[in-house]
């Protein structure tokens, strides 16, 4: 498979959705993934799922769509004008995942795939995703372990991937209005369609089914640690600040609501709850301030450690 097809591609999301979701619902033990299936007037529409109230998850979100339309949005097109105009297929599995307990990280992938087509031109397509860790309290050995396992997964496609895709999450899941990290980062990549078709895809497929082996480590390891209410606000209080990312900043949010997506499916990438709170602080050499020296300032898990 030398060109982009469309069919496999659309083949493997819907089955790697169906494995996260099983595998995410039997981490959980206590609820299942409640589905709906929707239609988008312009063109496409996509297979939504959704988690909540479970043992361990408030909530988590696994979507797949797959939309097209007669132009791309400008989201789409703003830093790459020359395919204005272009008609368009985007599909893609897009995951949040919202733990109750405040010491399991909060945690964010996605794979998806774009074609641009006119005629009497060749169509221009790319992948785009990766992966994120959203800590409320850091753990050194989680961090590397999930950036051990990003960087293994890059491996077999050159050395120069996981830097190059690990500075890009760095910078990416940032909030600049902040000037401050969204969590600890993991791999971003976009535009990929580079050296050829089987090789960008192969390599979205690692992402996509290195996710698990990144998360769910994590999340046995931390789900039976005792929390109360300071940990729970302190949670809380973190979720705005990924509230404020997904609706600032993130560019697959931006996609959704200008391409005429299903608004419900876009913003189950929201928290269950959040709080705000004017000037907040953590007290000096608290657990909480660990956050903010330790694991969000963007660093080297692999060489350096948390610390």
């Amino acid at each position: 498979m030398n060109q982009p097809d469309i069919k496999h591609i659309k083949r493997f999301l819907l089955d790697l959705q169906d494995r996260i979701c099983a595998a995410l619902a039997s981490e959980d033990g206590g609820a299942v993934f409640k589905e709906d299936l929707w239609r988008r007037e312009e063109g496409g529409g996509g297979r939504s799922r959704v988690l909540t109230g479970g043992r361990l998850f408030e909530q988590a979100g696994v979507n797949f769509s797959h939309v097209s339309g007669a132009t791309l949005p400008a989201s789409a097109t703003a830093h790459r004008p020359e395919l204005a105009g272009r008609a368009f297929q985007a599909l893609g599995v897009s995951l949040v995942v919202h733990p109750l307990n405040p010491y399991i990280p909060a945690s964010h992938a996605n794979v998806r795939f774009f074609m641009a087509e006119k005629p009497d031109a060749d169509p221009v397509w790319w992948f785009g995703g990766g992966f994120d860790l959203t800590p409320f309290y850091g753990f050194r050995q989680d961090a590397e372990h999930w950036h051990r396992t990003a960087h293994d997964l890059c491996a077999p496609f050159g050395e120069e991937i996981y830097p190059r895709y690990k500075a890009w999450s760095d910078s990416y899941f940032f909030l600049k209005h902040r000037n401050e990290a969204r969590g600890i980062g993991g791999l971003f990549f976009d535009d990929l369609n580079q050296p050829d078709f089987p090789r960008a895809y192969a390599f979205a497929r690692a992402v996509g089914e290195g996710y698990l082996d990144a998360y769910l480590p994590i999340v046995q390891r931390r789900r039976e640690m005792q929390w109360g209410e300071r940990e729970r606000q302190f949670q809380l209080y973190r979720r705005g600040r990924y509230v404020e990312f997904n609706l600032v900043w993130d560019r697959g949010t931006l996609f959704g609501l200008q391409s005429g997506g299903r608004t419900e499916s876009i913003l189950m990438s929201m928290p269950p709850l959040a709080r705000w709170e004017y000037d907040y602080h953590p007290e000096p050499e608290s657990p909480e301030a660990a956050l903010y020296r330790d694991f969000l300032p963007a660093r080297d898990w692999l060489s350096q450690g948390g610390n």
